[in-house]
């Protein structure tokens, strides 16, 4: 797994398929992830954060704005079976690292995008955070006391079942890819999670 994922929904996905017994390979930017430096709480300089979604992973600095820096990335997907990343959509594609730029070289890959709003749409390039997405999809309005005022919920569900979703999504694609030796696209829309999340909820108000 190459993992080019940083805060939360992506790690949580790729620590996922590390505990599952994947090799991860997490390229990390100048600086590192920015959840190493997470506060409150640390341990031996380390915040917890980072500790609690990145284990079972090998690290490496990479500069992809870089060409020596992508130029590192494409020898390491070259033996990678999956790609996940959760960038704004476009990023990817500037850094001439999308899945429209690889799939000729590489027909096997299995590549995930996780962003807040999906590929394409009018609001894909907004970027979300977790209360963002349970605010938008409705889940919010549901949790707290009856005629006060909404509350997220205290784990951050946004990121962490998008993550779970990508898990899905990637086993499914690498299932597939043994059938066929076709790799494939997985996008994960953190609002998209959210609202199948509302099940019988989202049925009841839409009846």
């Amino acid at each position: 797994i190459l993992d080019l994922t940083q805060r939360l929904a992506g790690p949580y996905g790729t620590q996922m398929l590390g505990d599952l017994g994947a090799d991860v390979i997490k390229l990390e930017p100048p600086g590192g992830d920015p959840t190493h430096r997470t506060p409150p709480h640390f341990v031996a300089g380390e915040s917890t954060y980072y500790l609690s979604i990145n284990r079972n992973k090998r690290s490496i600095i990479v500069d992809l704005k870089k060409p020596e820096g992508c130029e590192v990335a494409l020898r390491l997907l070259a033996k990678s079976d999956v790609v996940i990343e959760n960038n704004r959509p476009g990023v990817m594609a500037r850094l001439g690292l999308a899945y429209d730029h690889l799939k000729g070289d590489f027909p096997a890959l299995v590549y995930c995008s996780i962003s807040g709003f999906g590929q394409d749409g009018p609001d894909a390039e907004r970027g979300a955070l977790d209360p963002i997405v349970q605010a938008i999809s409705g889940g919010m309005s549901l949790t707290g006391e009856v005629g006060g005022t909404s509350v997220r919920a205290g784990i951050p569900i946004g990121d962490i079942c998008a993550g779970m979703m990508a898990v899905s999504g990637i086993l499914a694609a690498l299932l597939r890819r043994d059938r066929t030796g076709q790799g494939e696209f997985v996008d994960i829309s953190m609002l998209d999670v959210q609202v199948a999340m509302l099940s019988y909820q989202a049925a009841a108000y839409l009846q």
